[in-house]
C-alpha cells in the first residue's frame, strides 16, 4: 500500500467534542456496539458474525476450565477435563450464540424494515 493512501489525523475533527463520534467514523449515525459500527450488516455477514462470536466465546471459556482444572489437579485432585467441554465451554458458547443471533438479527430486522418503508 502506498504511503499517500494511508490517512492519518493529526488535528482532531471538528464535531468530535460536539458529537462525541468515533474518529474512524465520523458520519456513521446507527448503532455501535463497543464503538464499532454494527447497523449495516449483510445476512450473510450477521450469520458470520453470529456463529464466530458463538466459537470464540466457547473456546475462550473452555480454555479457562481447562486452566482451573489444571490448577486442581495440581492440589491432588482426579478431575475430569471433559466436564470443561460439556459444562462449561458449550453452555458459554450457546448462550452468546444465541446473544449474538438476538442483537444482531434484531438490528438487521430494524434494517431491512426501515429499508422497506423508505
Amino acid at each position: 500500500m502506498p504511503p499517500q493512501t494511508i490517512m492519518t489525523q493529526t488535528t482532531p475533527h471538528p464535531d468530535a467534542a460536539k458529537s462525541r463520534r468515533p474518529l474512524y467514523a465520523p458520519n456513521y449515525t446507527g448503532p455501535r456496539f463497543f464503538g464499532a459500527p454494527v447497523g449495516d450488516f449483510s445476512v450473510l455477514q450477521t450469520l458470520l458474525i453470529t456463529g464466530a462470536t458463538g466459537v470464540a466465546c466457547f473456546l475462550a471459556a473452555t480454555f479457562l476450565a481447562i486452566m482451573t482444572m489444571l490448577v486442581m489437579t495440581f492440589t491432588g485432585r482426579t478431575v475430569d477435563f471433559s466436564i470443561a467441554y460439556r459444562w462449561v465451554g458449550l453452555p458459554v458458547g450457546i448462550a452468546m450464540l444465541l446473544a449474538a443471533a438476538g442483537y444482531l438479527g434484531s438490528l438487521l430486522v430494524m434494517r431491512l424494515k426501515n429499508k422497506a418503508t423508505r
